[in-house]
């Protein structure tokens, strides 16, 4: 740490919206064949990350995630620690985590941290090449290589081979959290007894009526059905989106979180007290283009 002693850096996490999610059966490697298009947007996490000597540590406020090796940002310290050719656990690096994504939503919050983290930590320790956090990133969670670039991007296999697409065009969203979240896990255990018991599946097509050049996204989420029939609250979120002005809602990701786009920002701002009831919370923010998710993810030196 010659000659940057004390170095501060802050970066922020932001989350995504999946505009499609189609799954295609089981890997031999027991993870689901994925084909999903994501979204990134304005919403974020801020991590601080700072030149301090001694053990890794992480902090934060929030109550409700671990700051010990069960984190994806302590997975993706160890990772690249390693990918770097170092020996032991992470040293010399402190990170505090101020969260604003909704947990068990499906926003990719955890994700978006460790991709950011990546990012830091690649700086604070000397420099890696892109190829390189892309590879670490990819063993760390599937979502994870999409935060490197962000924007609205193709993901296949686990969702970690990532090809951009032409930015979707600016739009305000709306994002409904219920009371509850949905793990991955629970998510995906569902879809796959649903499948084992024969439940007729059924897909609800929403073409985005944006001019957009690809036919990518058409607003299907395979998991949405097996998580409305355990939380049919879900489908009342979306009707009441479309109603109150939205282009298209659905499910991100694998739940709970609901989200609608919409043209304009007072169409968006006059549904989020409307939809903030019986526990639910409600949260306005906007798409990203692939520049402006890297320009904004970008780390930034802070002065101790």
């Amino acid at each position: 740490m010659k000659g940057r002693k004390g170095l501060r850096l802050m970066v922020r996490a932001h989350a995504k919206v999946n505009l499609d999610l189609r799954i295609f059966g089981t890997r031999p490697d027991g993870y689901h064949e994925l084909r999903t298009v994501f979204q990134s947007i304005e919403l974020h996490d801020t991590l601080l990350c700072a030149e301090r000597p001694g053990p890794f540590t992480l902090k934060s406020r929030s109550t409700t995630i671990p700051l010990d090796h069960d984190n994806l940002v302590w997975k993706a310290a160890a990772a690249l620690w390693r990918a770097l050719g170092r020996a032991g656990e992470p040293t010399d690096t402190a990170v505090t985590l101020e969260k604003a994504i909704p947990m068990e939503a499906g926003l990719g919050g955890g994700s978006s941290d460790a991709a950011a983290a990546l990012l830091a930590f690649a700086r604070l320790w000397g420099g890696a090449p892109l190829t390189l956090l892309r590879e670490v990133a990819g063993g760390i969670g599937a979502d994870v290589p999409f935060f490197l670039s962000g924007g609205t991007a193709l993901g296949l296999g686990r969702g970690e081979e990532i090809y951009p697409l032409v930015d979707l065009p600016a739009h305000w969203i709306v994002i409904v959290q219920p009371a509850y979240g949905v793990s991955t896990a629970e998510a995906y255990t569902w879809y796959d007894e649903d499948r084992v018991a024969g439940v007729k599946e059924h897909r609800e097509l929403q073409v985005l009526p944006v001019p957009w050049p690809s036919r990518a996204a058409q607003m299907i989420n395979d998991l949405e059905p097996p998580v409305v029939r355990r939380h049919p609250e879900i489908s009342d979120i979306k009707d009441q989106l479309r109603a109150g002005g939205a282009v298209a809602a659905a499910m991100s990701g694998s739940g709970s979180a609901v989200f609608g786009l919409f043209r304009t920002r007072p169409l968006a701002v006059k549904l989020l007290k409307p939809l903030a009831k019986g526990g639910a919370k409600t949260l306005l923010t906007r798409t990203l283009t692939r520049a402006e998710h890297e320009r904004r993810s970008r780390p930034v030196a802070k002065r101790p």
